[in-house]
């Protein structure tokens, strides 16, 4: 399987599933706390994606509110793109649109243009994101994109915004059209009142697996011996999610970390070669006590992919861990939205509490 980005897709619907009414005035669904949320999202992904007609219909911007601004994403089946959309002229960004082979090869847009195949393969988007470095990909739609991405059992998070009214226009966009979606329940992993609106956050296929098992990681760190240093819990499973081994923080030695004491009980095991460890904090890249850091156990082990929850304060080392591991190839997955169970089992140590600092 291809290598791809983790793809969160994002709407707002009225209360019976519509993204737009048939008026030619856009109809305004988030409150404004909820934009205010949005823009925060946009910062922390890598590039977003609209549709073509999304893009010819709304003419968005596209534009973080916070942190750096994403790449810019589209998909078109027919190459009818307005060079001057605001799309193609705001933010001095990378902008991709991705395109069947026979549009490809006539289209002149003020952007790099891809051929995804003829008919277009959505696979072979996302592997292209991939290789461009692309990790996080915030989907926004439309109906016809986000049916696409579910569909092909391509979304591994969805950030949904209910308003509070209802549209009830058959012509109306509706947030996806009929077709043959994946069976089984979503995991909903946050529900936000945020303002007139509310936020529901749902996991599905790998992200419900990752927030699943680094949940359950950083339930082992309570069963760490006190300790003047940090308290982790770890799990490696395969490529099927079966737990090959877990570890946790000085398990049968004060100075064991959690990675290291649980890769201890694989050995040279050959499944670590399509394995995911979780960590409930960052794999640590430099340490006082041994040799080796947790990182380069990771990487002698080959295992092509790290999940943790907290990024390692810099309390006794400047933690670079993420940035060696990702270096190296490795895919690395952060859930901030779990970190507050590793602060809590870190509270003993000097500037940590369950909650986040400013």
């Amino acid at each position: 399987m291809s290598k791809r980005p983790y793809v969160l897709a994002s709407a707002a619907t009225s209360l019976d599933g519509y993204l737009d009414d048939t008026s030619d005035e856009r109809l305004l669904l988030s409150s404004p706390e909820d934009f205010e949320r949005v823009g925060q999202v946009r910062g922390g992904v890598d590039a977003i994606l609209v549709g073509a007609n999304t893009i010819r219909a709304d003419n968005p911007r596209l534009l973080s509110r916070s942190g750096p601004n994403p790449v810019k994403v589209t998909i078109t089946g027919s190459g009818k793109l307005d060079p001057e959309a605001g799309f193609f002229t705001t933010g001095d960004v990378e902008k991709l649109v991705y395109a069947p082979s026979s549009v490809a090869r006539r289209l002149e847009l003020p952007a790099t243009v891809v051929d995804a195949g003829e008919p277009l393969d959505i696979h072979r988007v996302l592997a292209d994101l991939a290789e461009r470095g692309i990790q996080r990909l915030m989907v926004e739609g439309g109906s016809a994109i986000h049916t696409l991405f579910f569909t092909e059992g391509l979304v591994d998070e969805l950030q949904l915004v209910i308003a509070p009214f209802f549209v009830g226009e058959a012509g109306a966009p509706r947030f996806v059209g009929p077709g043959s979606f994946p069976q089984g329940r979503m995991l909903l992993a946050e529900t936000r009142q945020l303002g007139d609106v509310v936020l529901l956050r749902y996991l599905t296929g790998q992200g419900a697996t990752d927030f699943t098992r680094l949940r359950e990681a950083a339930e082992l760190a309570e069963n760490c011996p006190p300790s003047t240093t940090f308290r982790v819990g770890s799990i490696v499973t395969d490529s099927r999610n079966t737990v090959l081994a877990t570890g946790f923080s000085g398990e049968t030695d004060p100075h064991d970390h959690a990675e290291e004491a649980a890769l201890a009980k694989l050995g040279n095991d050959p499944r670590l070669a399509e394995a995911t460890i979780y960590s409930s904090l960052e794999p640590c890249s430099s340490r006082a006590s041994r040799p080796l850091s947790c990182t380069r156990h990771i990487l002698d082990a080959g295992i092509p992919r790290v999940v943790f929850a907290w990024r390692e304060p810099n309390l006794f080392v400047d933690a670079q861990g993420t940035e060696l591991l990702r270096a190296a190839g490795r895919e690395v997955v952060e859930i901030p939205e779990l970190a507050y169970l590793v602060r809590r089992a870190n509270s003993h140590l000097p500037g940590v509490s369950e909650e986040p600092t400013a």
